[in-house]
């Protein structure tokens, strides 16, 4: 998988899906593997705000991505948004 950018919760949930898809796992069996139930990959995914960092943390984890924090691009919300 590629670098990718995210400046919202949708955007990091589209990632985690794609990353999810592209290692031929459902949401349940990656909630099998982070011990937490489908729905709560799903709100993840959907990027609902409640979903705790330890959450997103365990996912990355297990789909072998890491969060890289970094000074914002100049590139306009119309730019990144056409990403997804």
């Amino acid at each position: 998988m590629t670098e990718q950018i995210a400046r919202t919760e949708k955007h990091i949930g589209a990632i985690v899906r794609r990353a999810r898809k592209q290692a031929g796992l459902t949401q349940g069996a990656l909630g099998e593997q982070i011990h937490l139930r489908q729905g709560t990959v799903s709100r993840l995914e959907a990027g609902e705000p409640a979903v705790q960092l330890r959450t997103l943390m365990e996912a990355l984890s297990a789909l072998s991505l890491e969060l890289v924090i970094r000074p914002r691009s100049q590139g306009s919300a119309a730019d990144i948004e056409d990403l997804f």
